[in-house]
């Protein structure tokens, strides 16, 4: 399962996580989000030893949501050494989400 990420635990479990994060940015009444749910949590749990995934609520966390820019969701951010190295706009595949967080692994 996905960790929850909010304003409040965004610097501990983003910035300074010593693993690639996967950053979900979502919202409750978004139909692609919805799809894309349970592959991100497949993800999480194929990749717990290496990277982090983690979601964060738009309407939850709306200061990260502009921090990060996001306009539409869902909205895949993947950061390392807390700093964004890749970021896709909408649904995607699995395999596509898997090869752009090994990506930011290697």
């Amino acid at each position: 399962m996905a960790l929850q990420i909010t304003d409040s635990n965004y610097e501990e479990e983003v910035l300074k996580s010593p693993v690639p994060v996967l950053l979900d940015f979502w919202a409750t009444w978004c139909g692609p989000c919805k799809m894309i749910s349970p592959i991100i949590d497949q993800v999480a749990t194929e990749m717990a030893s290496v990277a982090k995934v983690a979601k964060v609520d738009v309407d939850q966390a709306a200061e990260l949501a502009r921090r990060f820019n996001v306009r539409n969701v869902p909205t895949l951010v993947f950061i390392k050494n807390g700093e964004e190295v890749d970021r896709v706009v909408g649904a995607t595949s699995k395999d596509n989400i898997l090869n752009k967080l090994r990506n930011a692994c290697a």
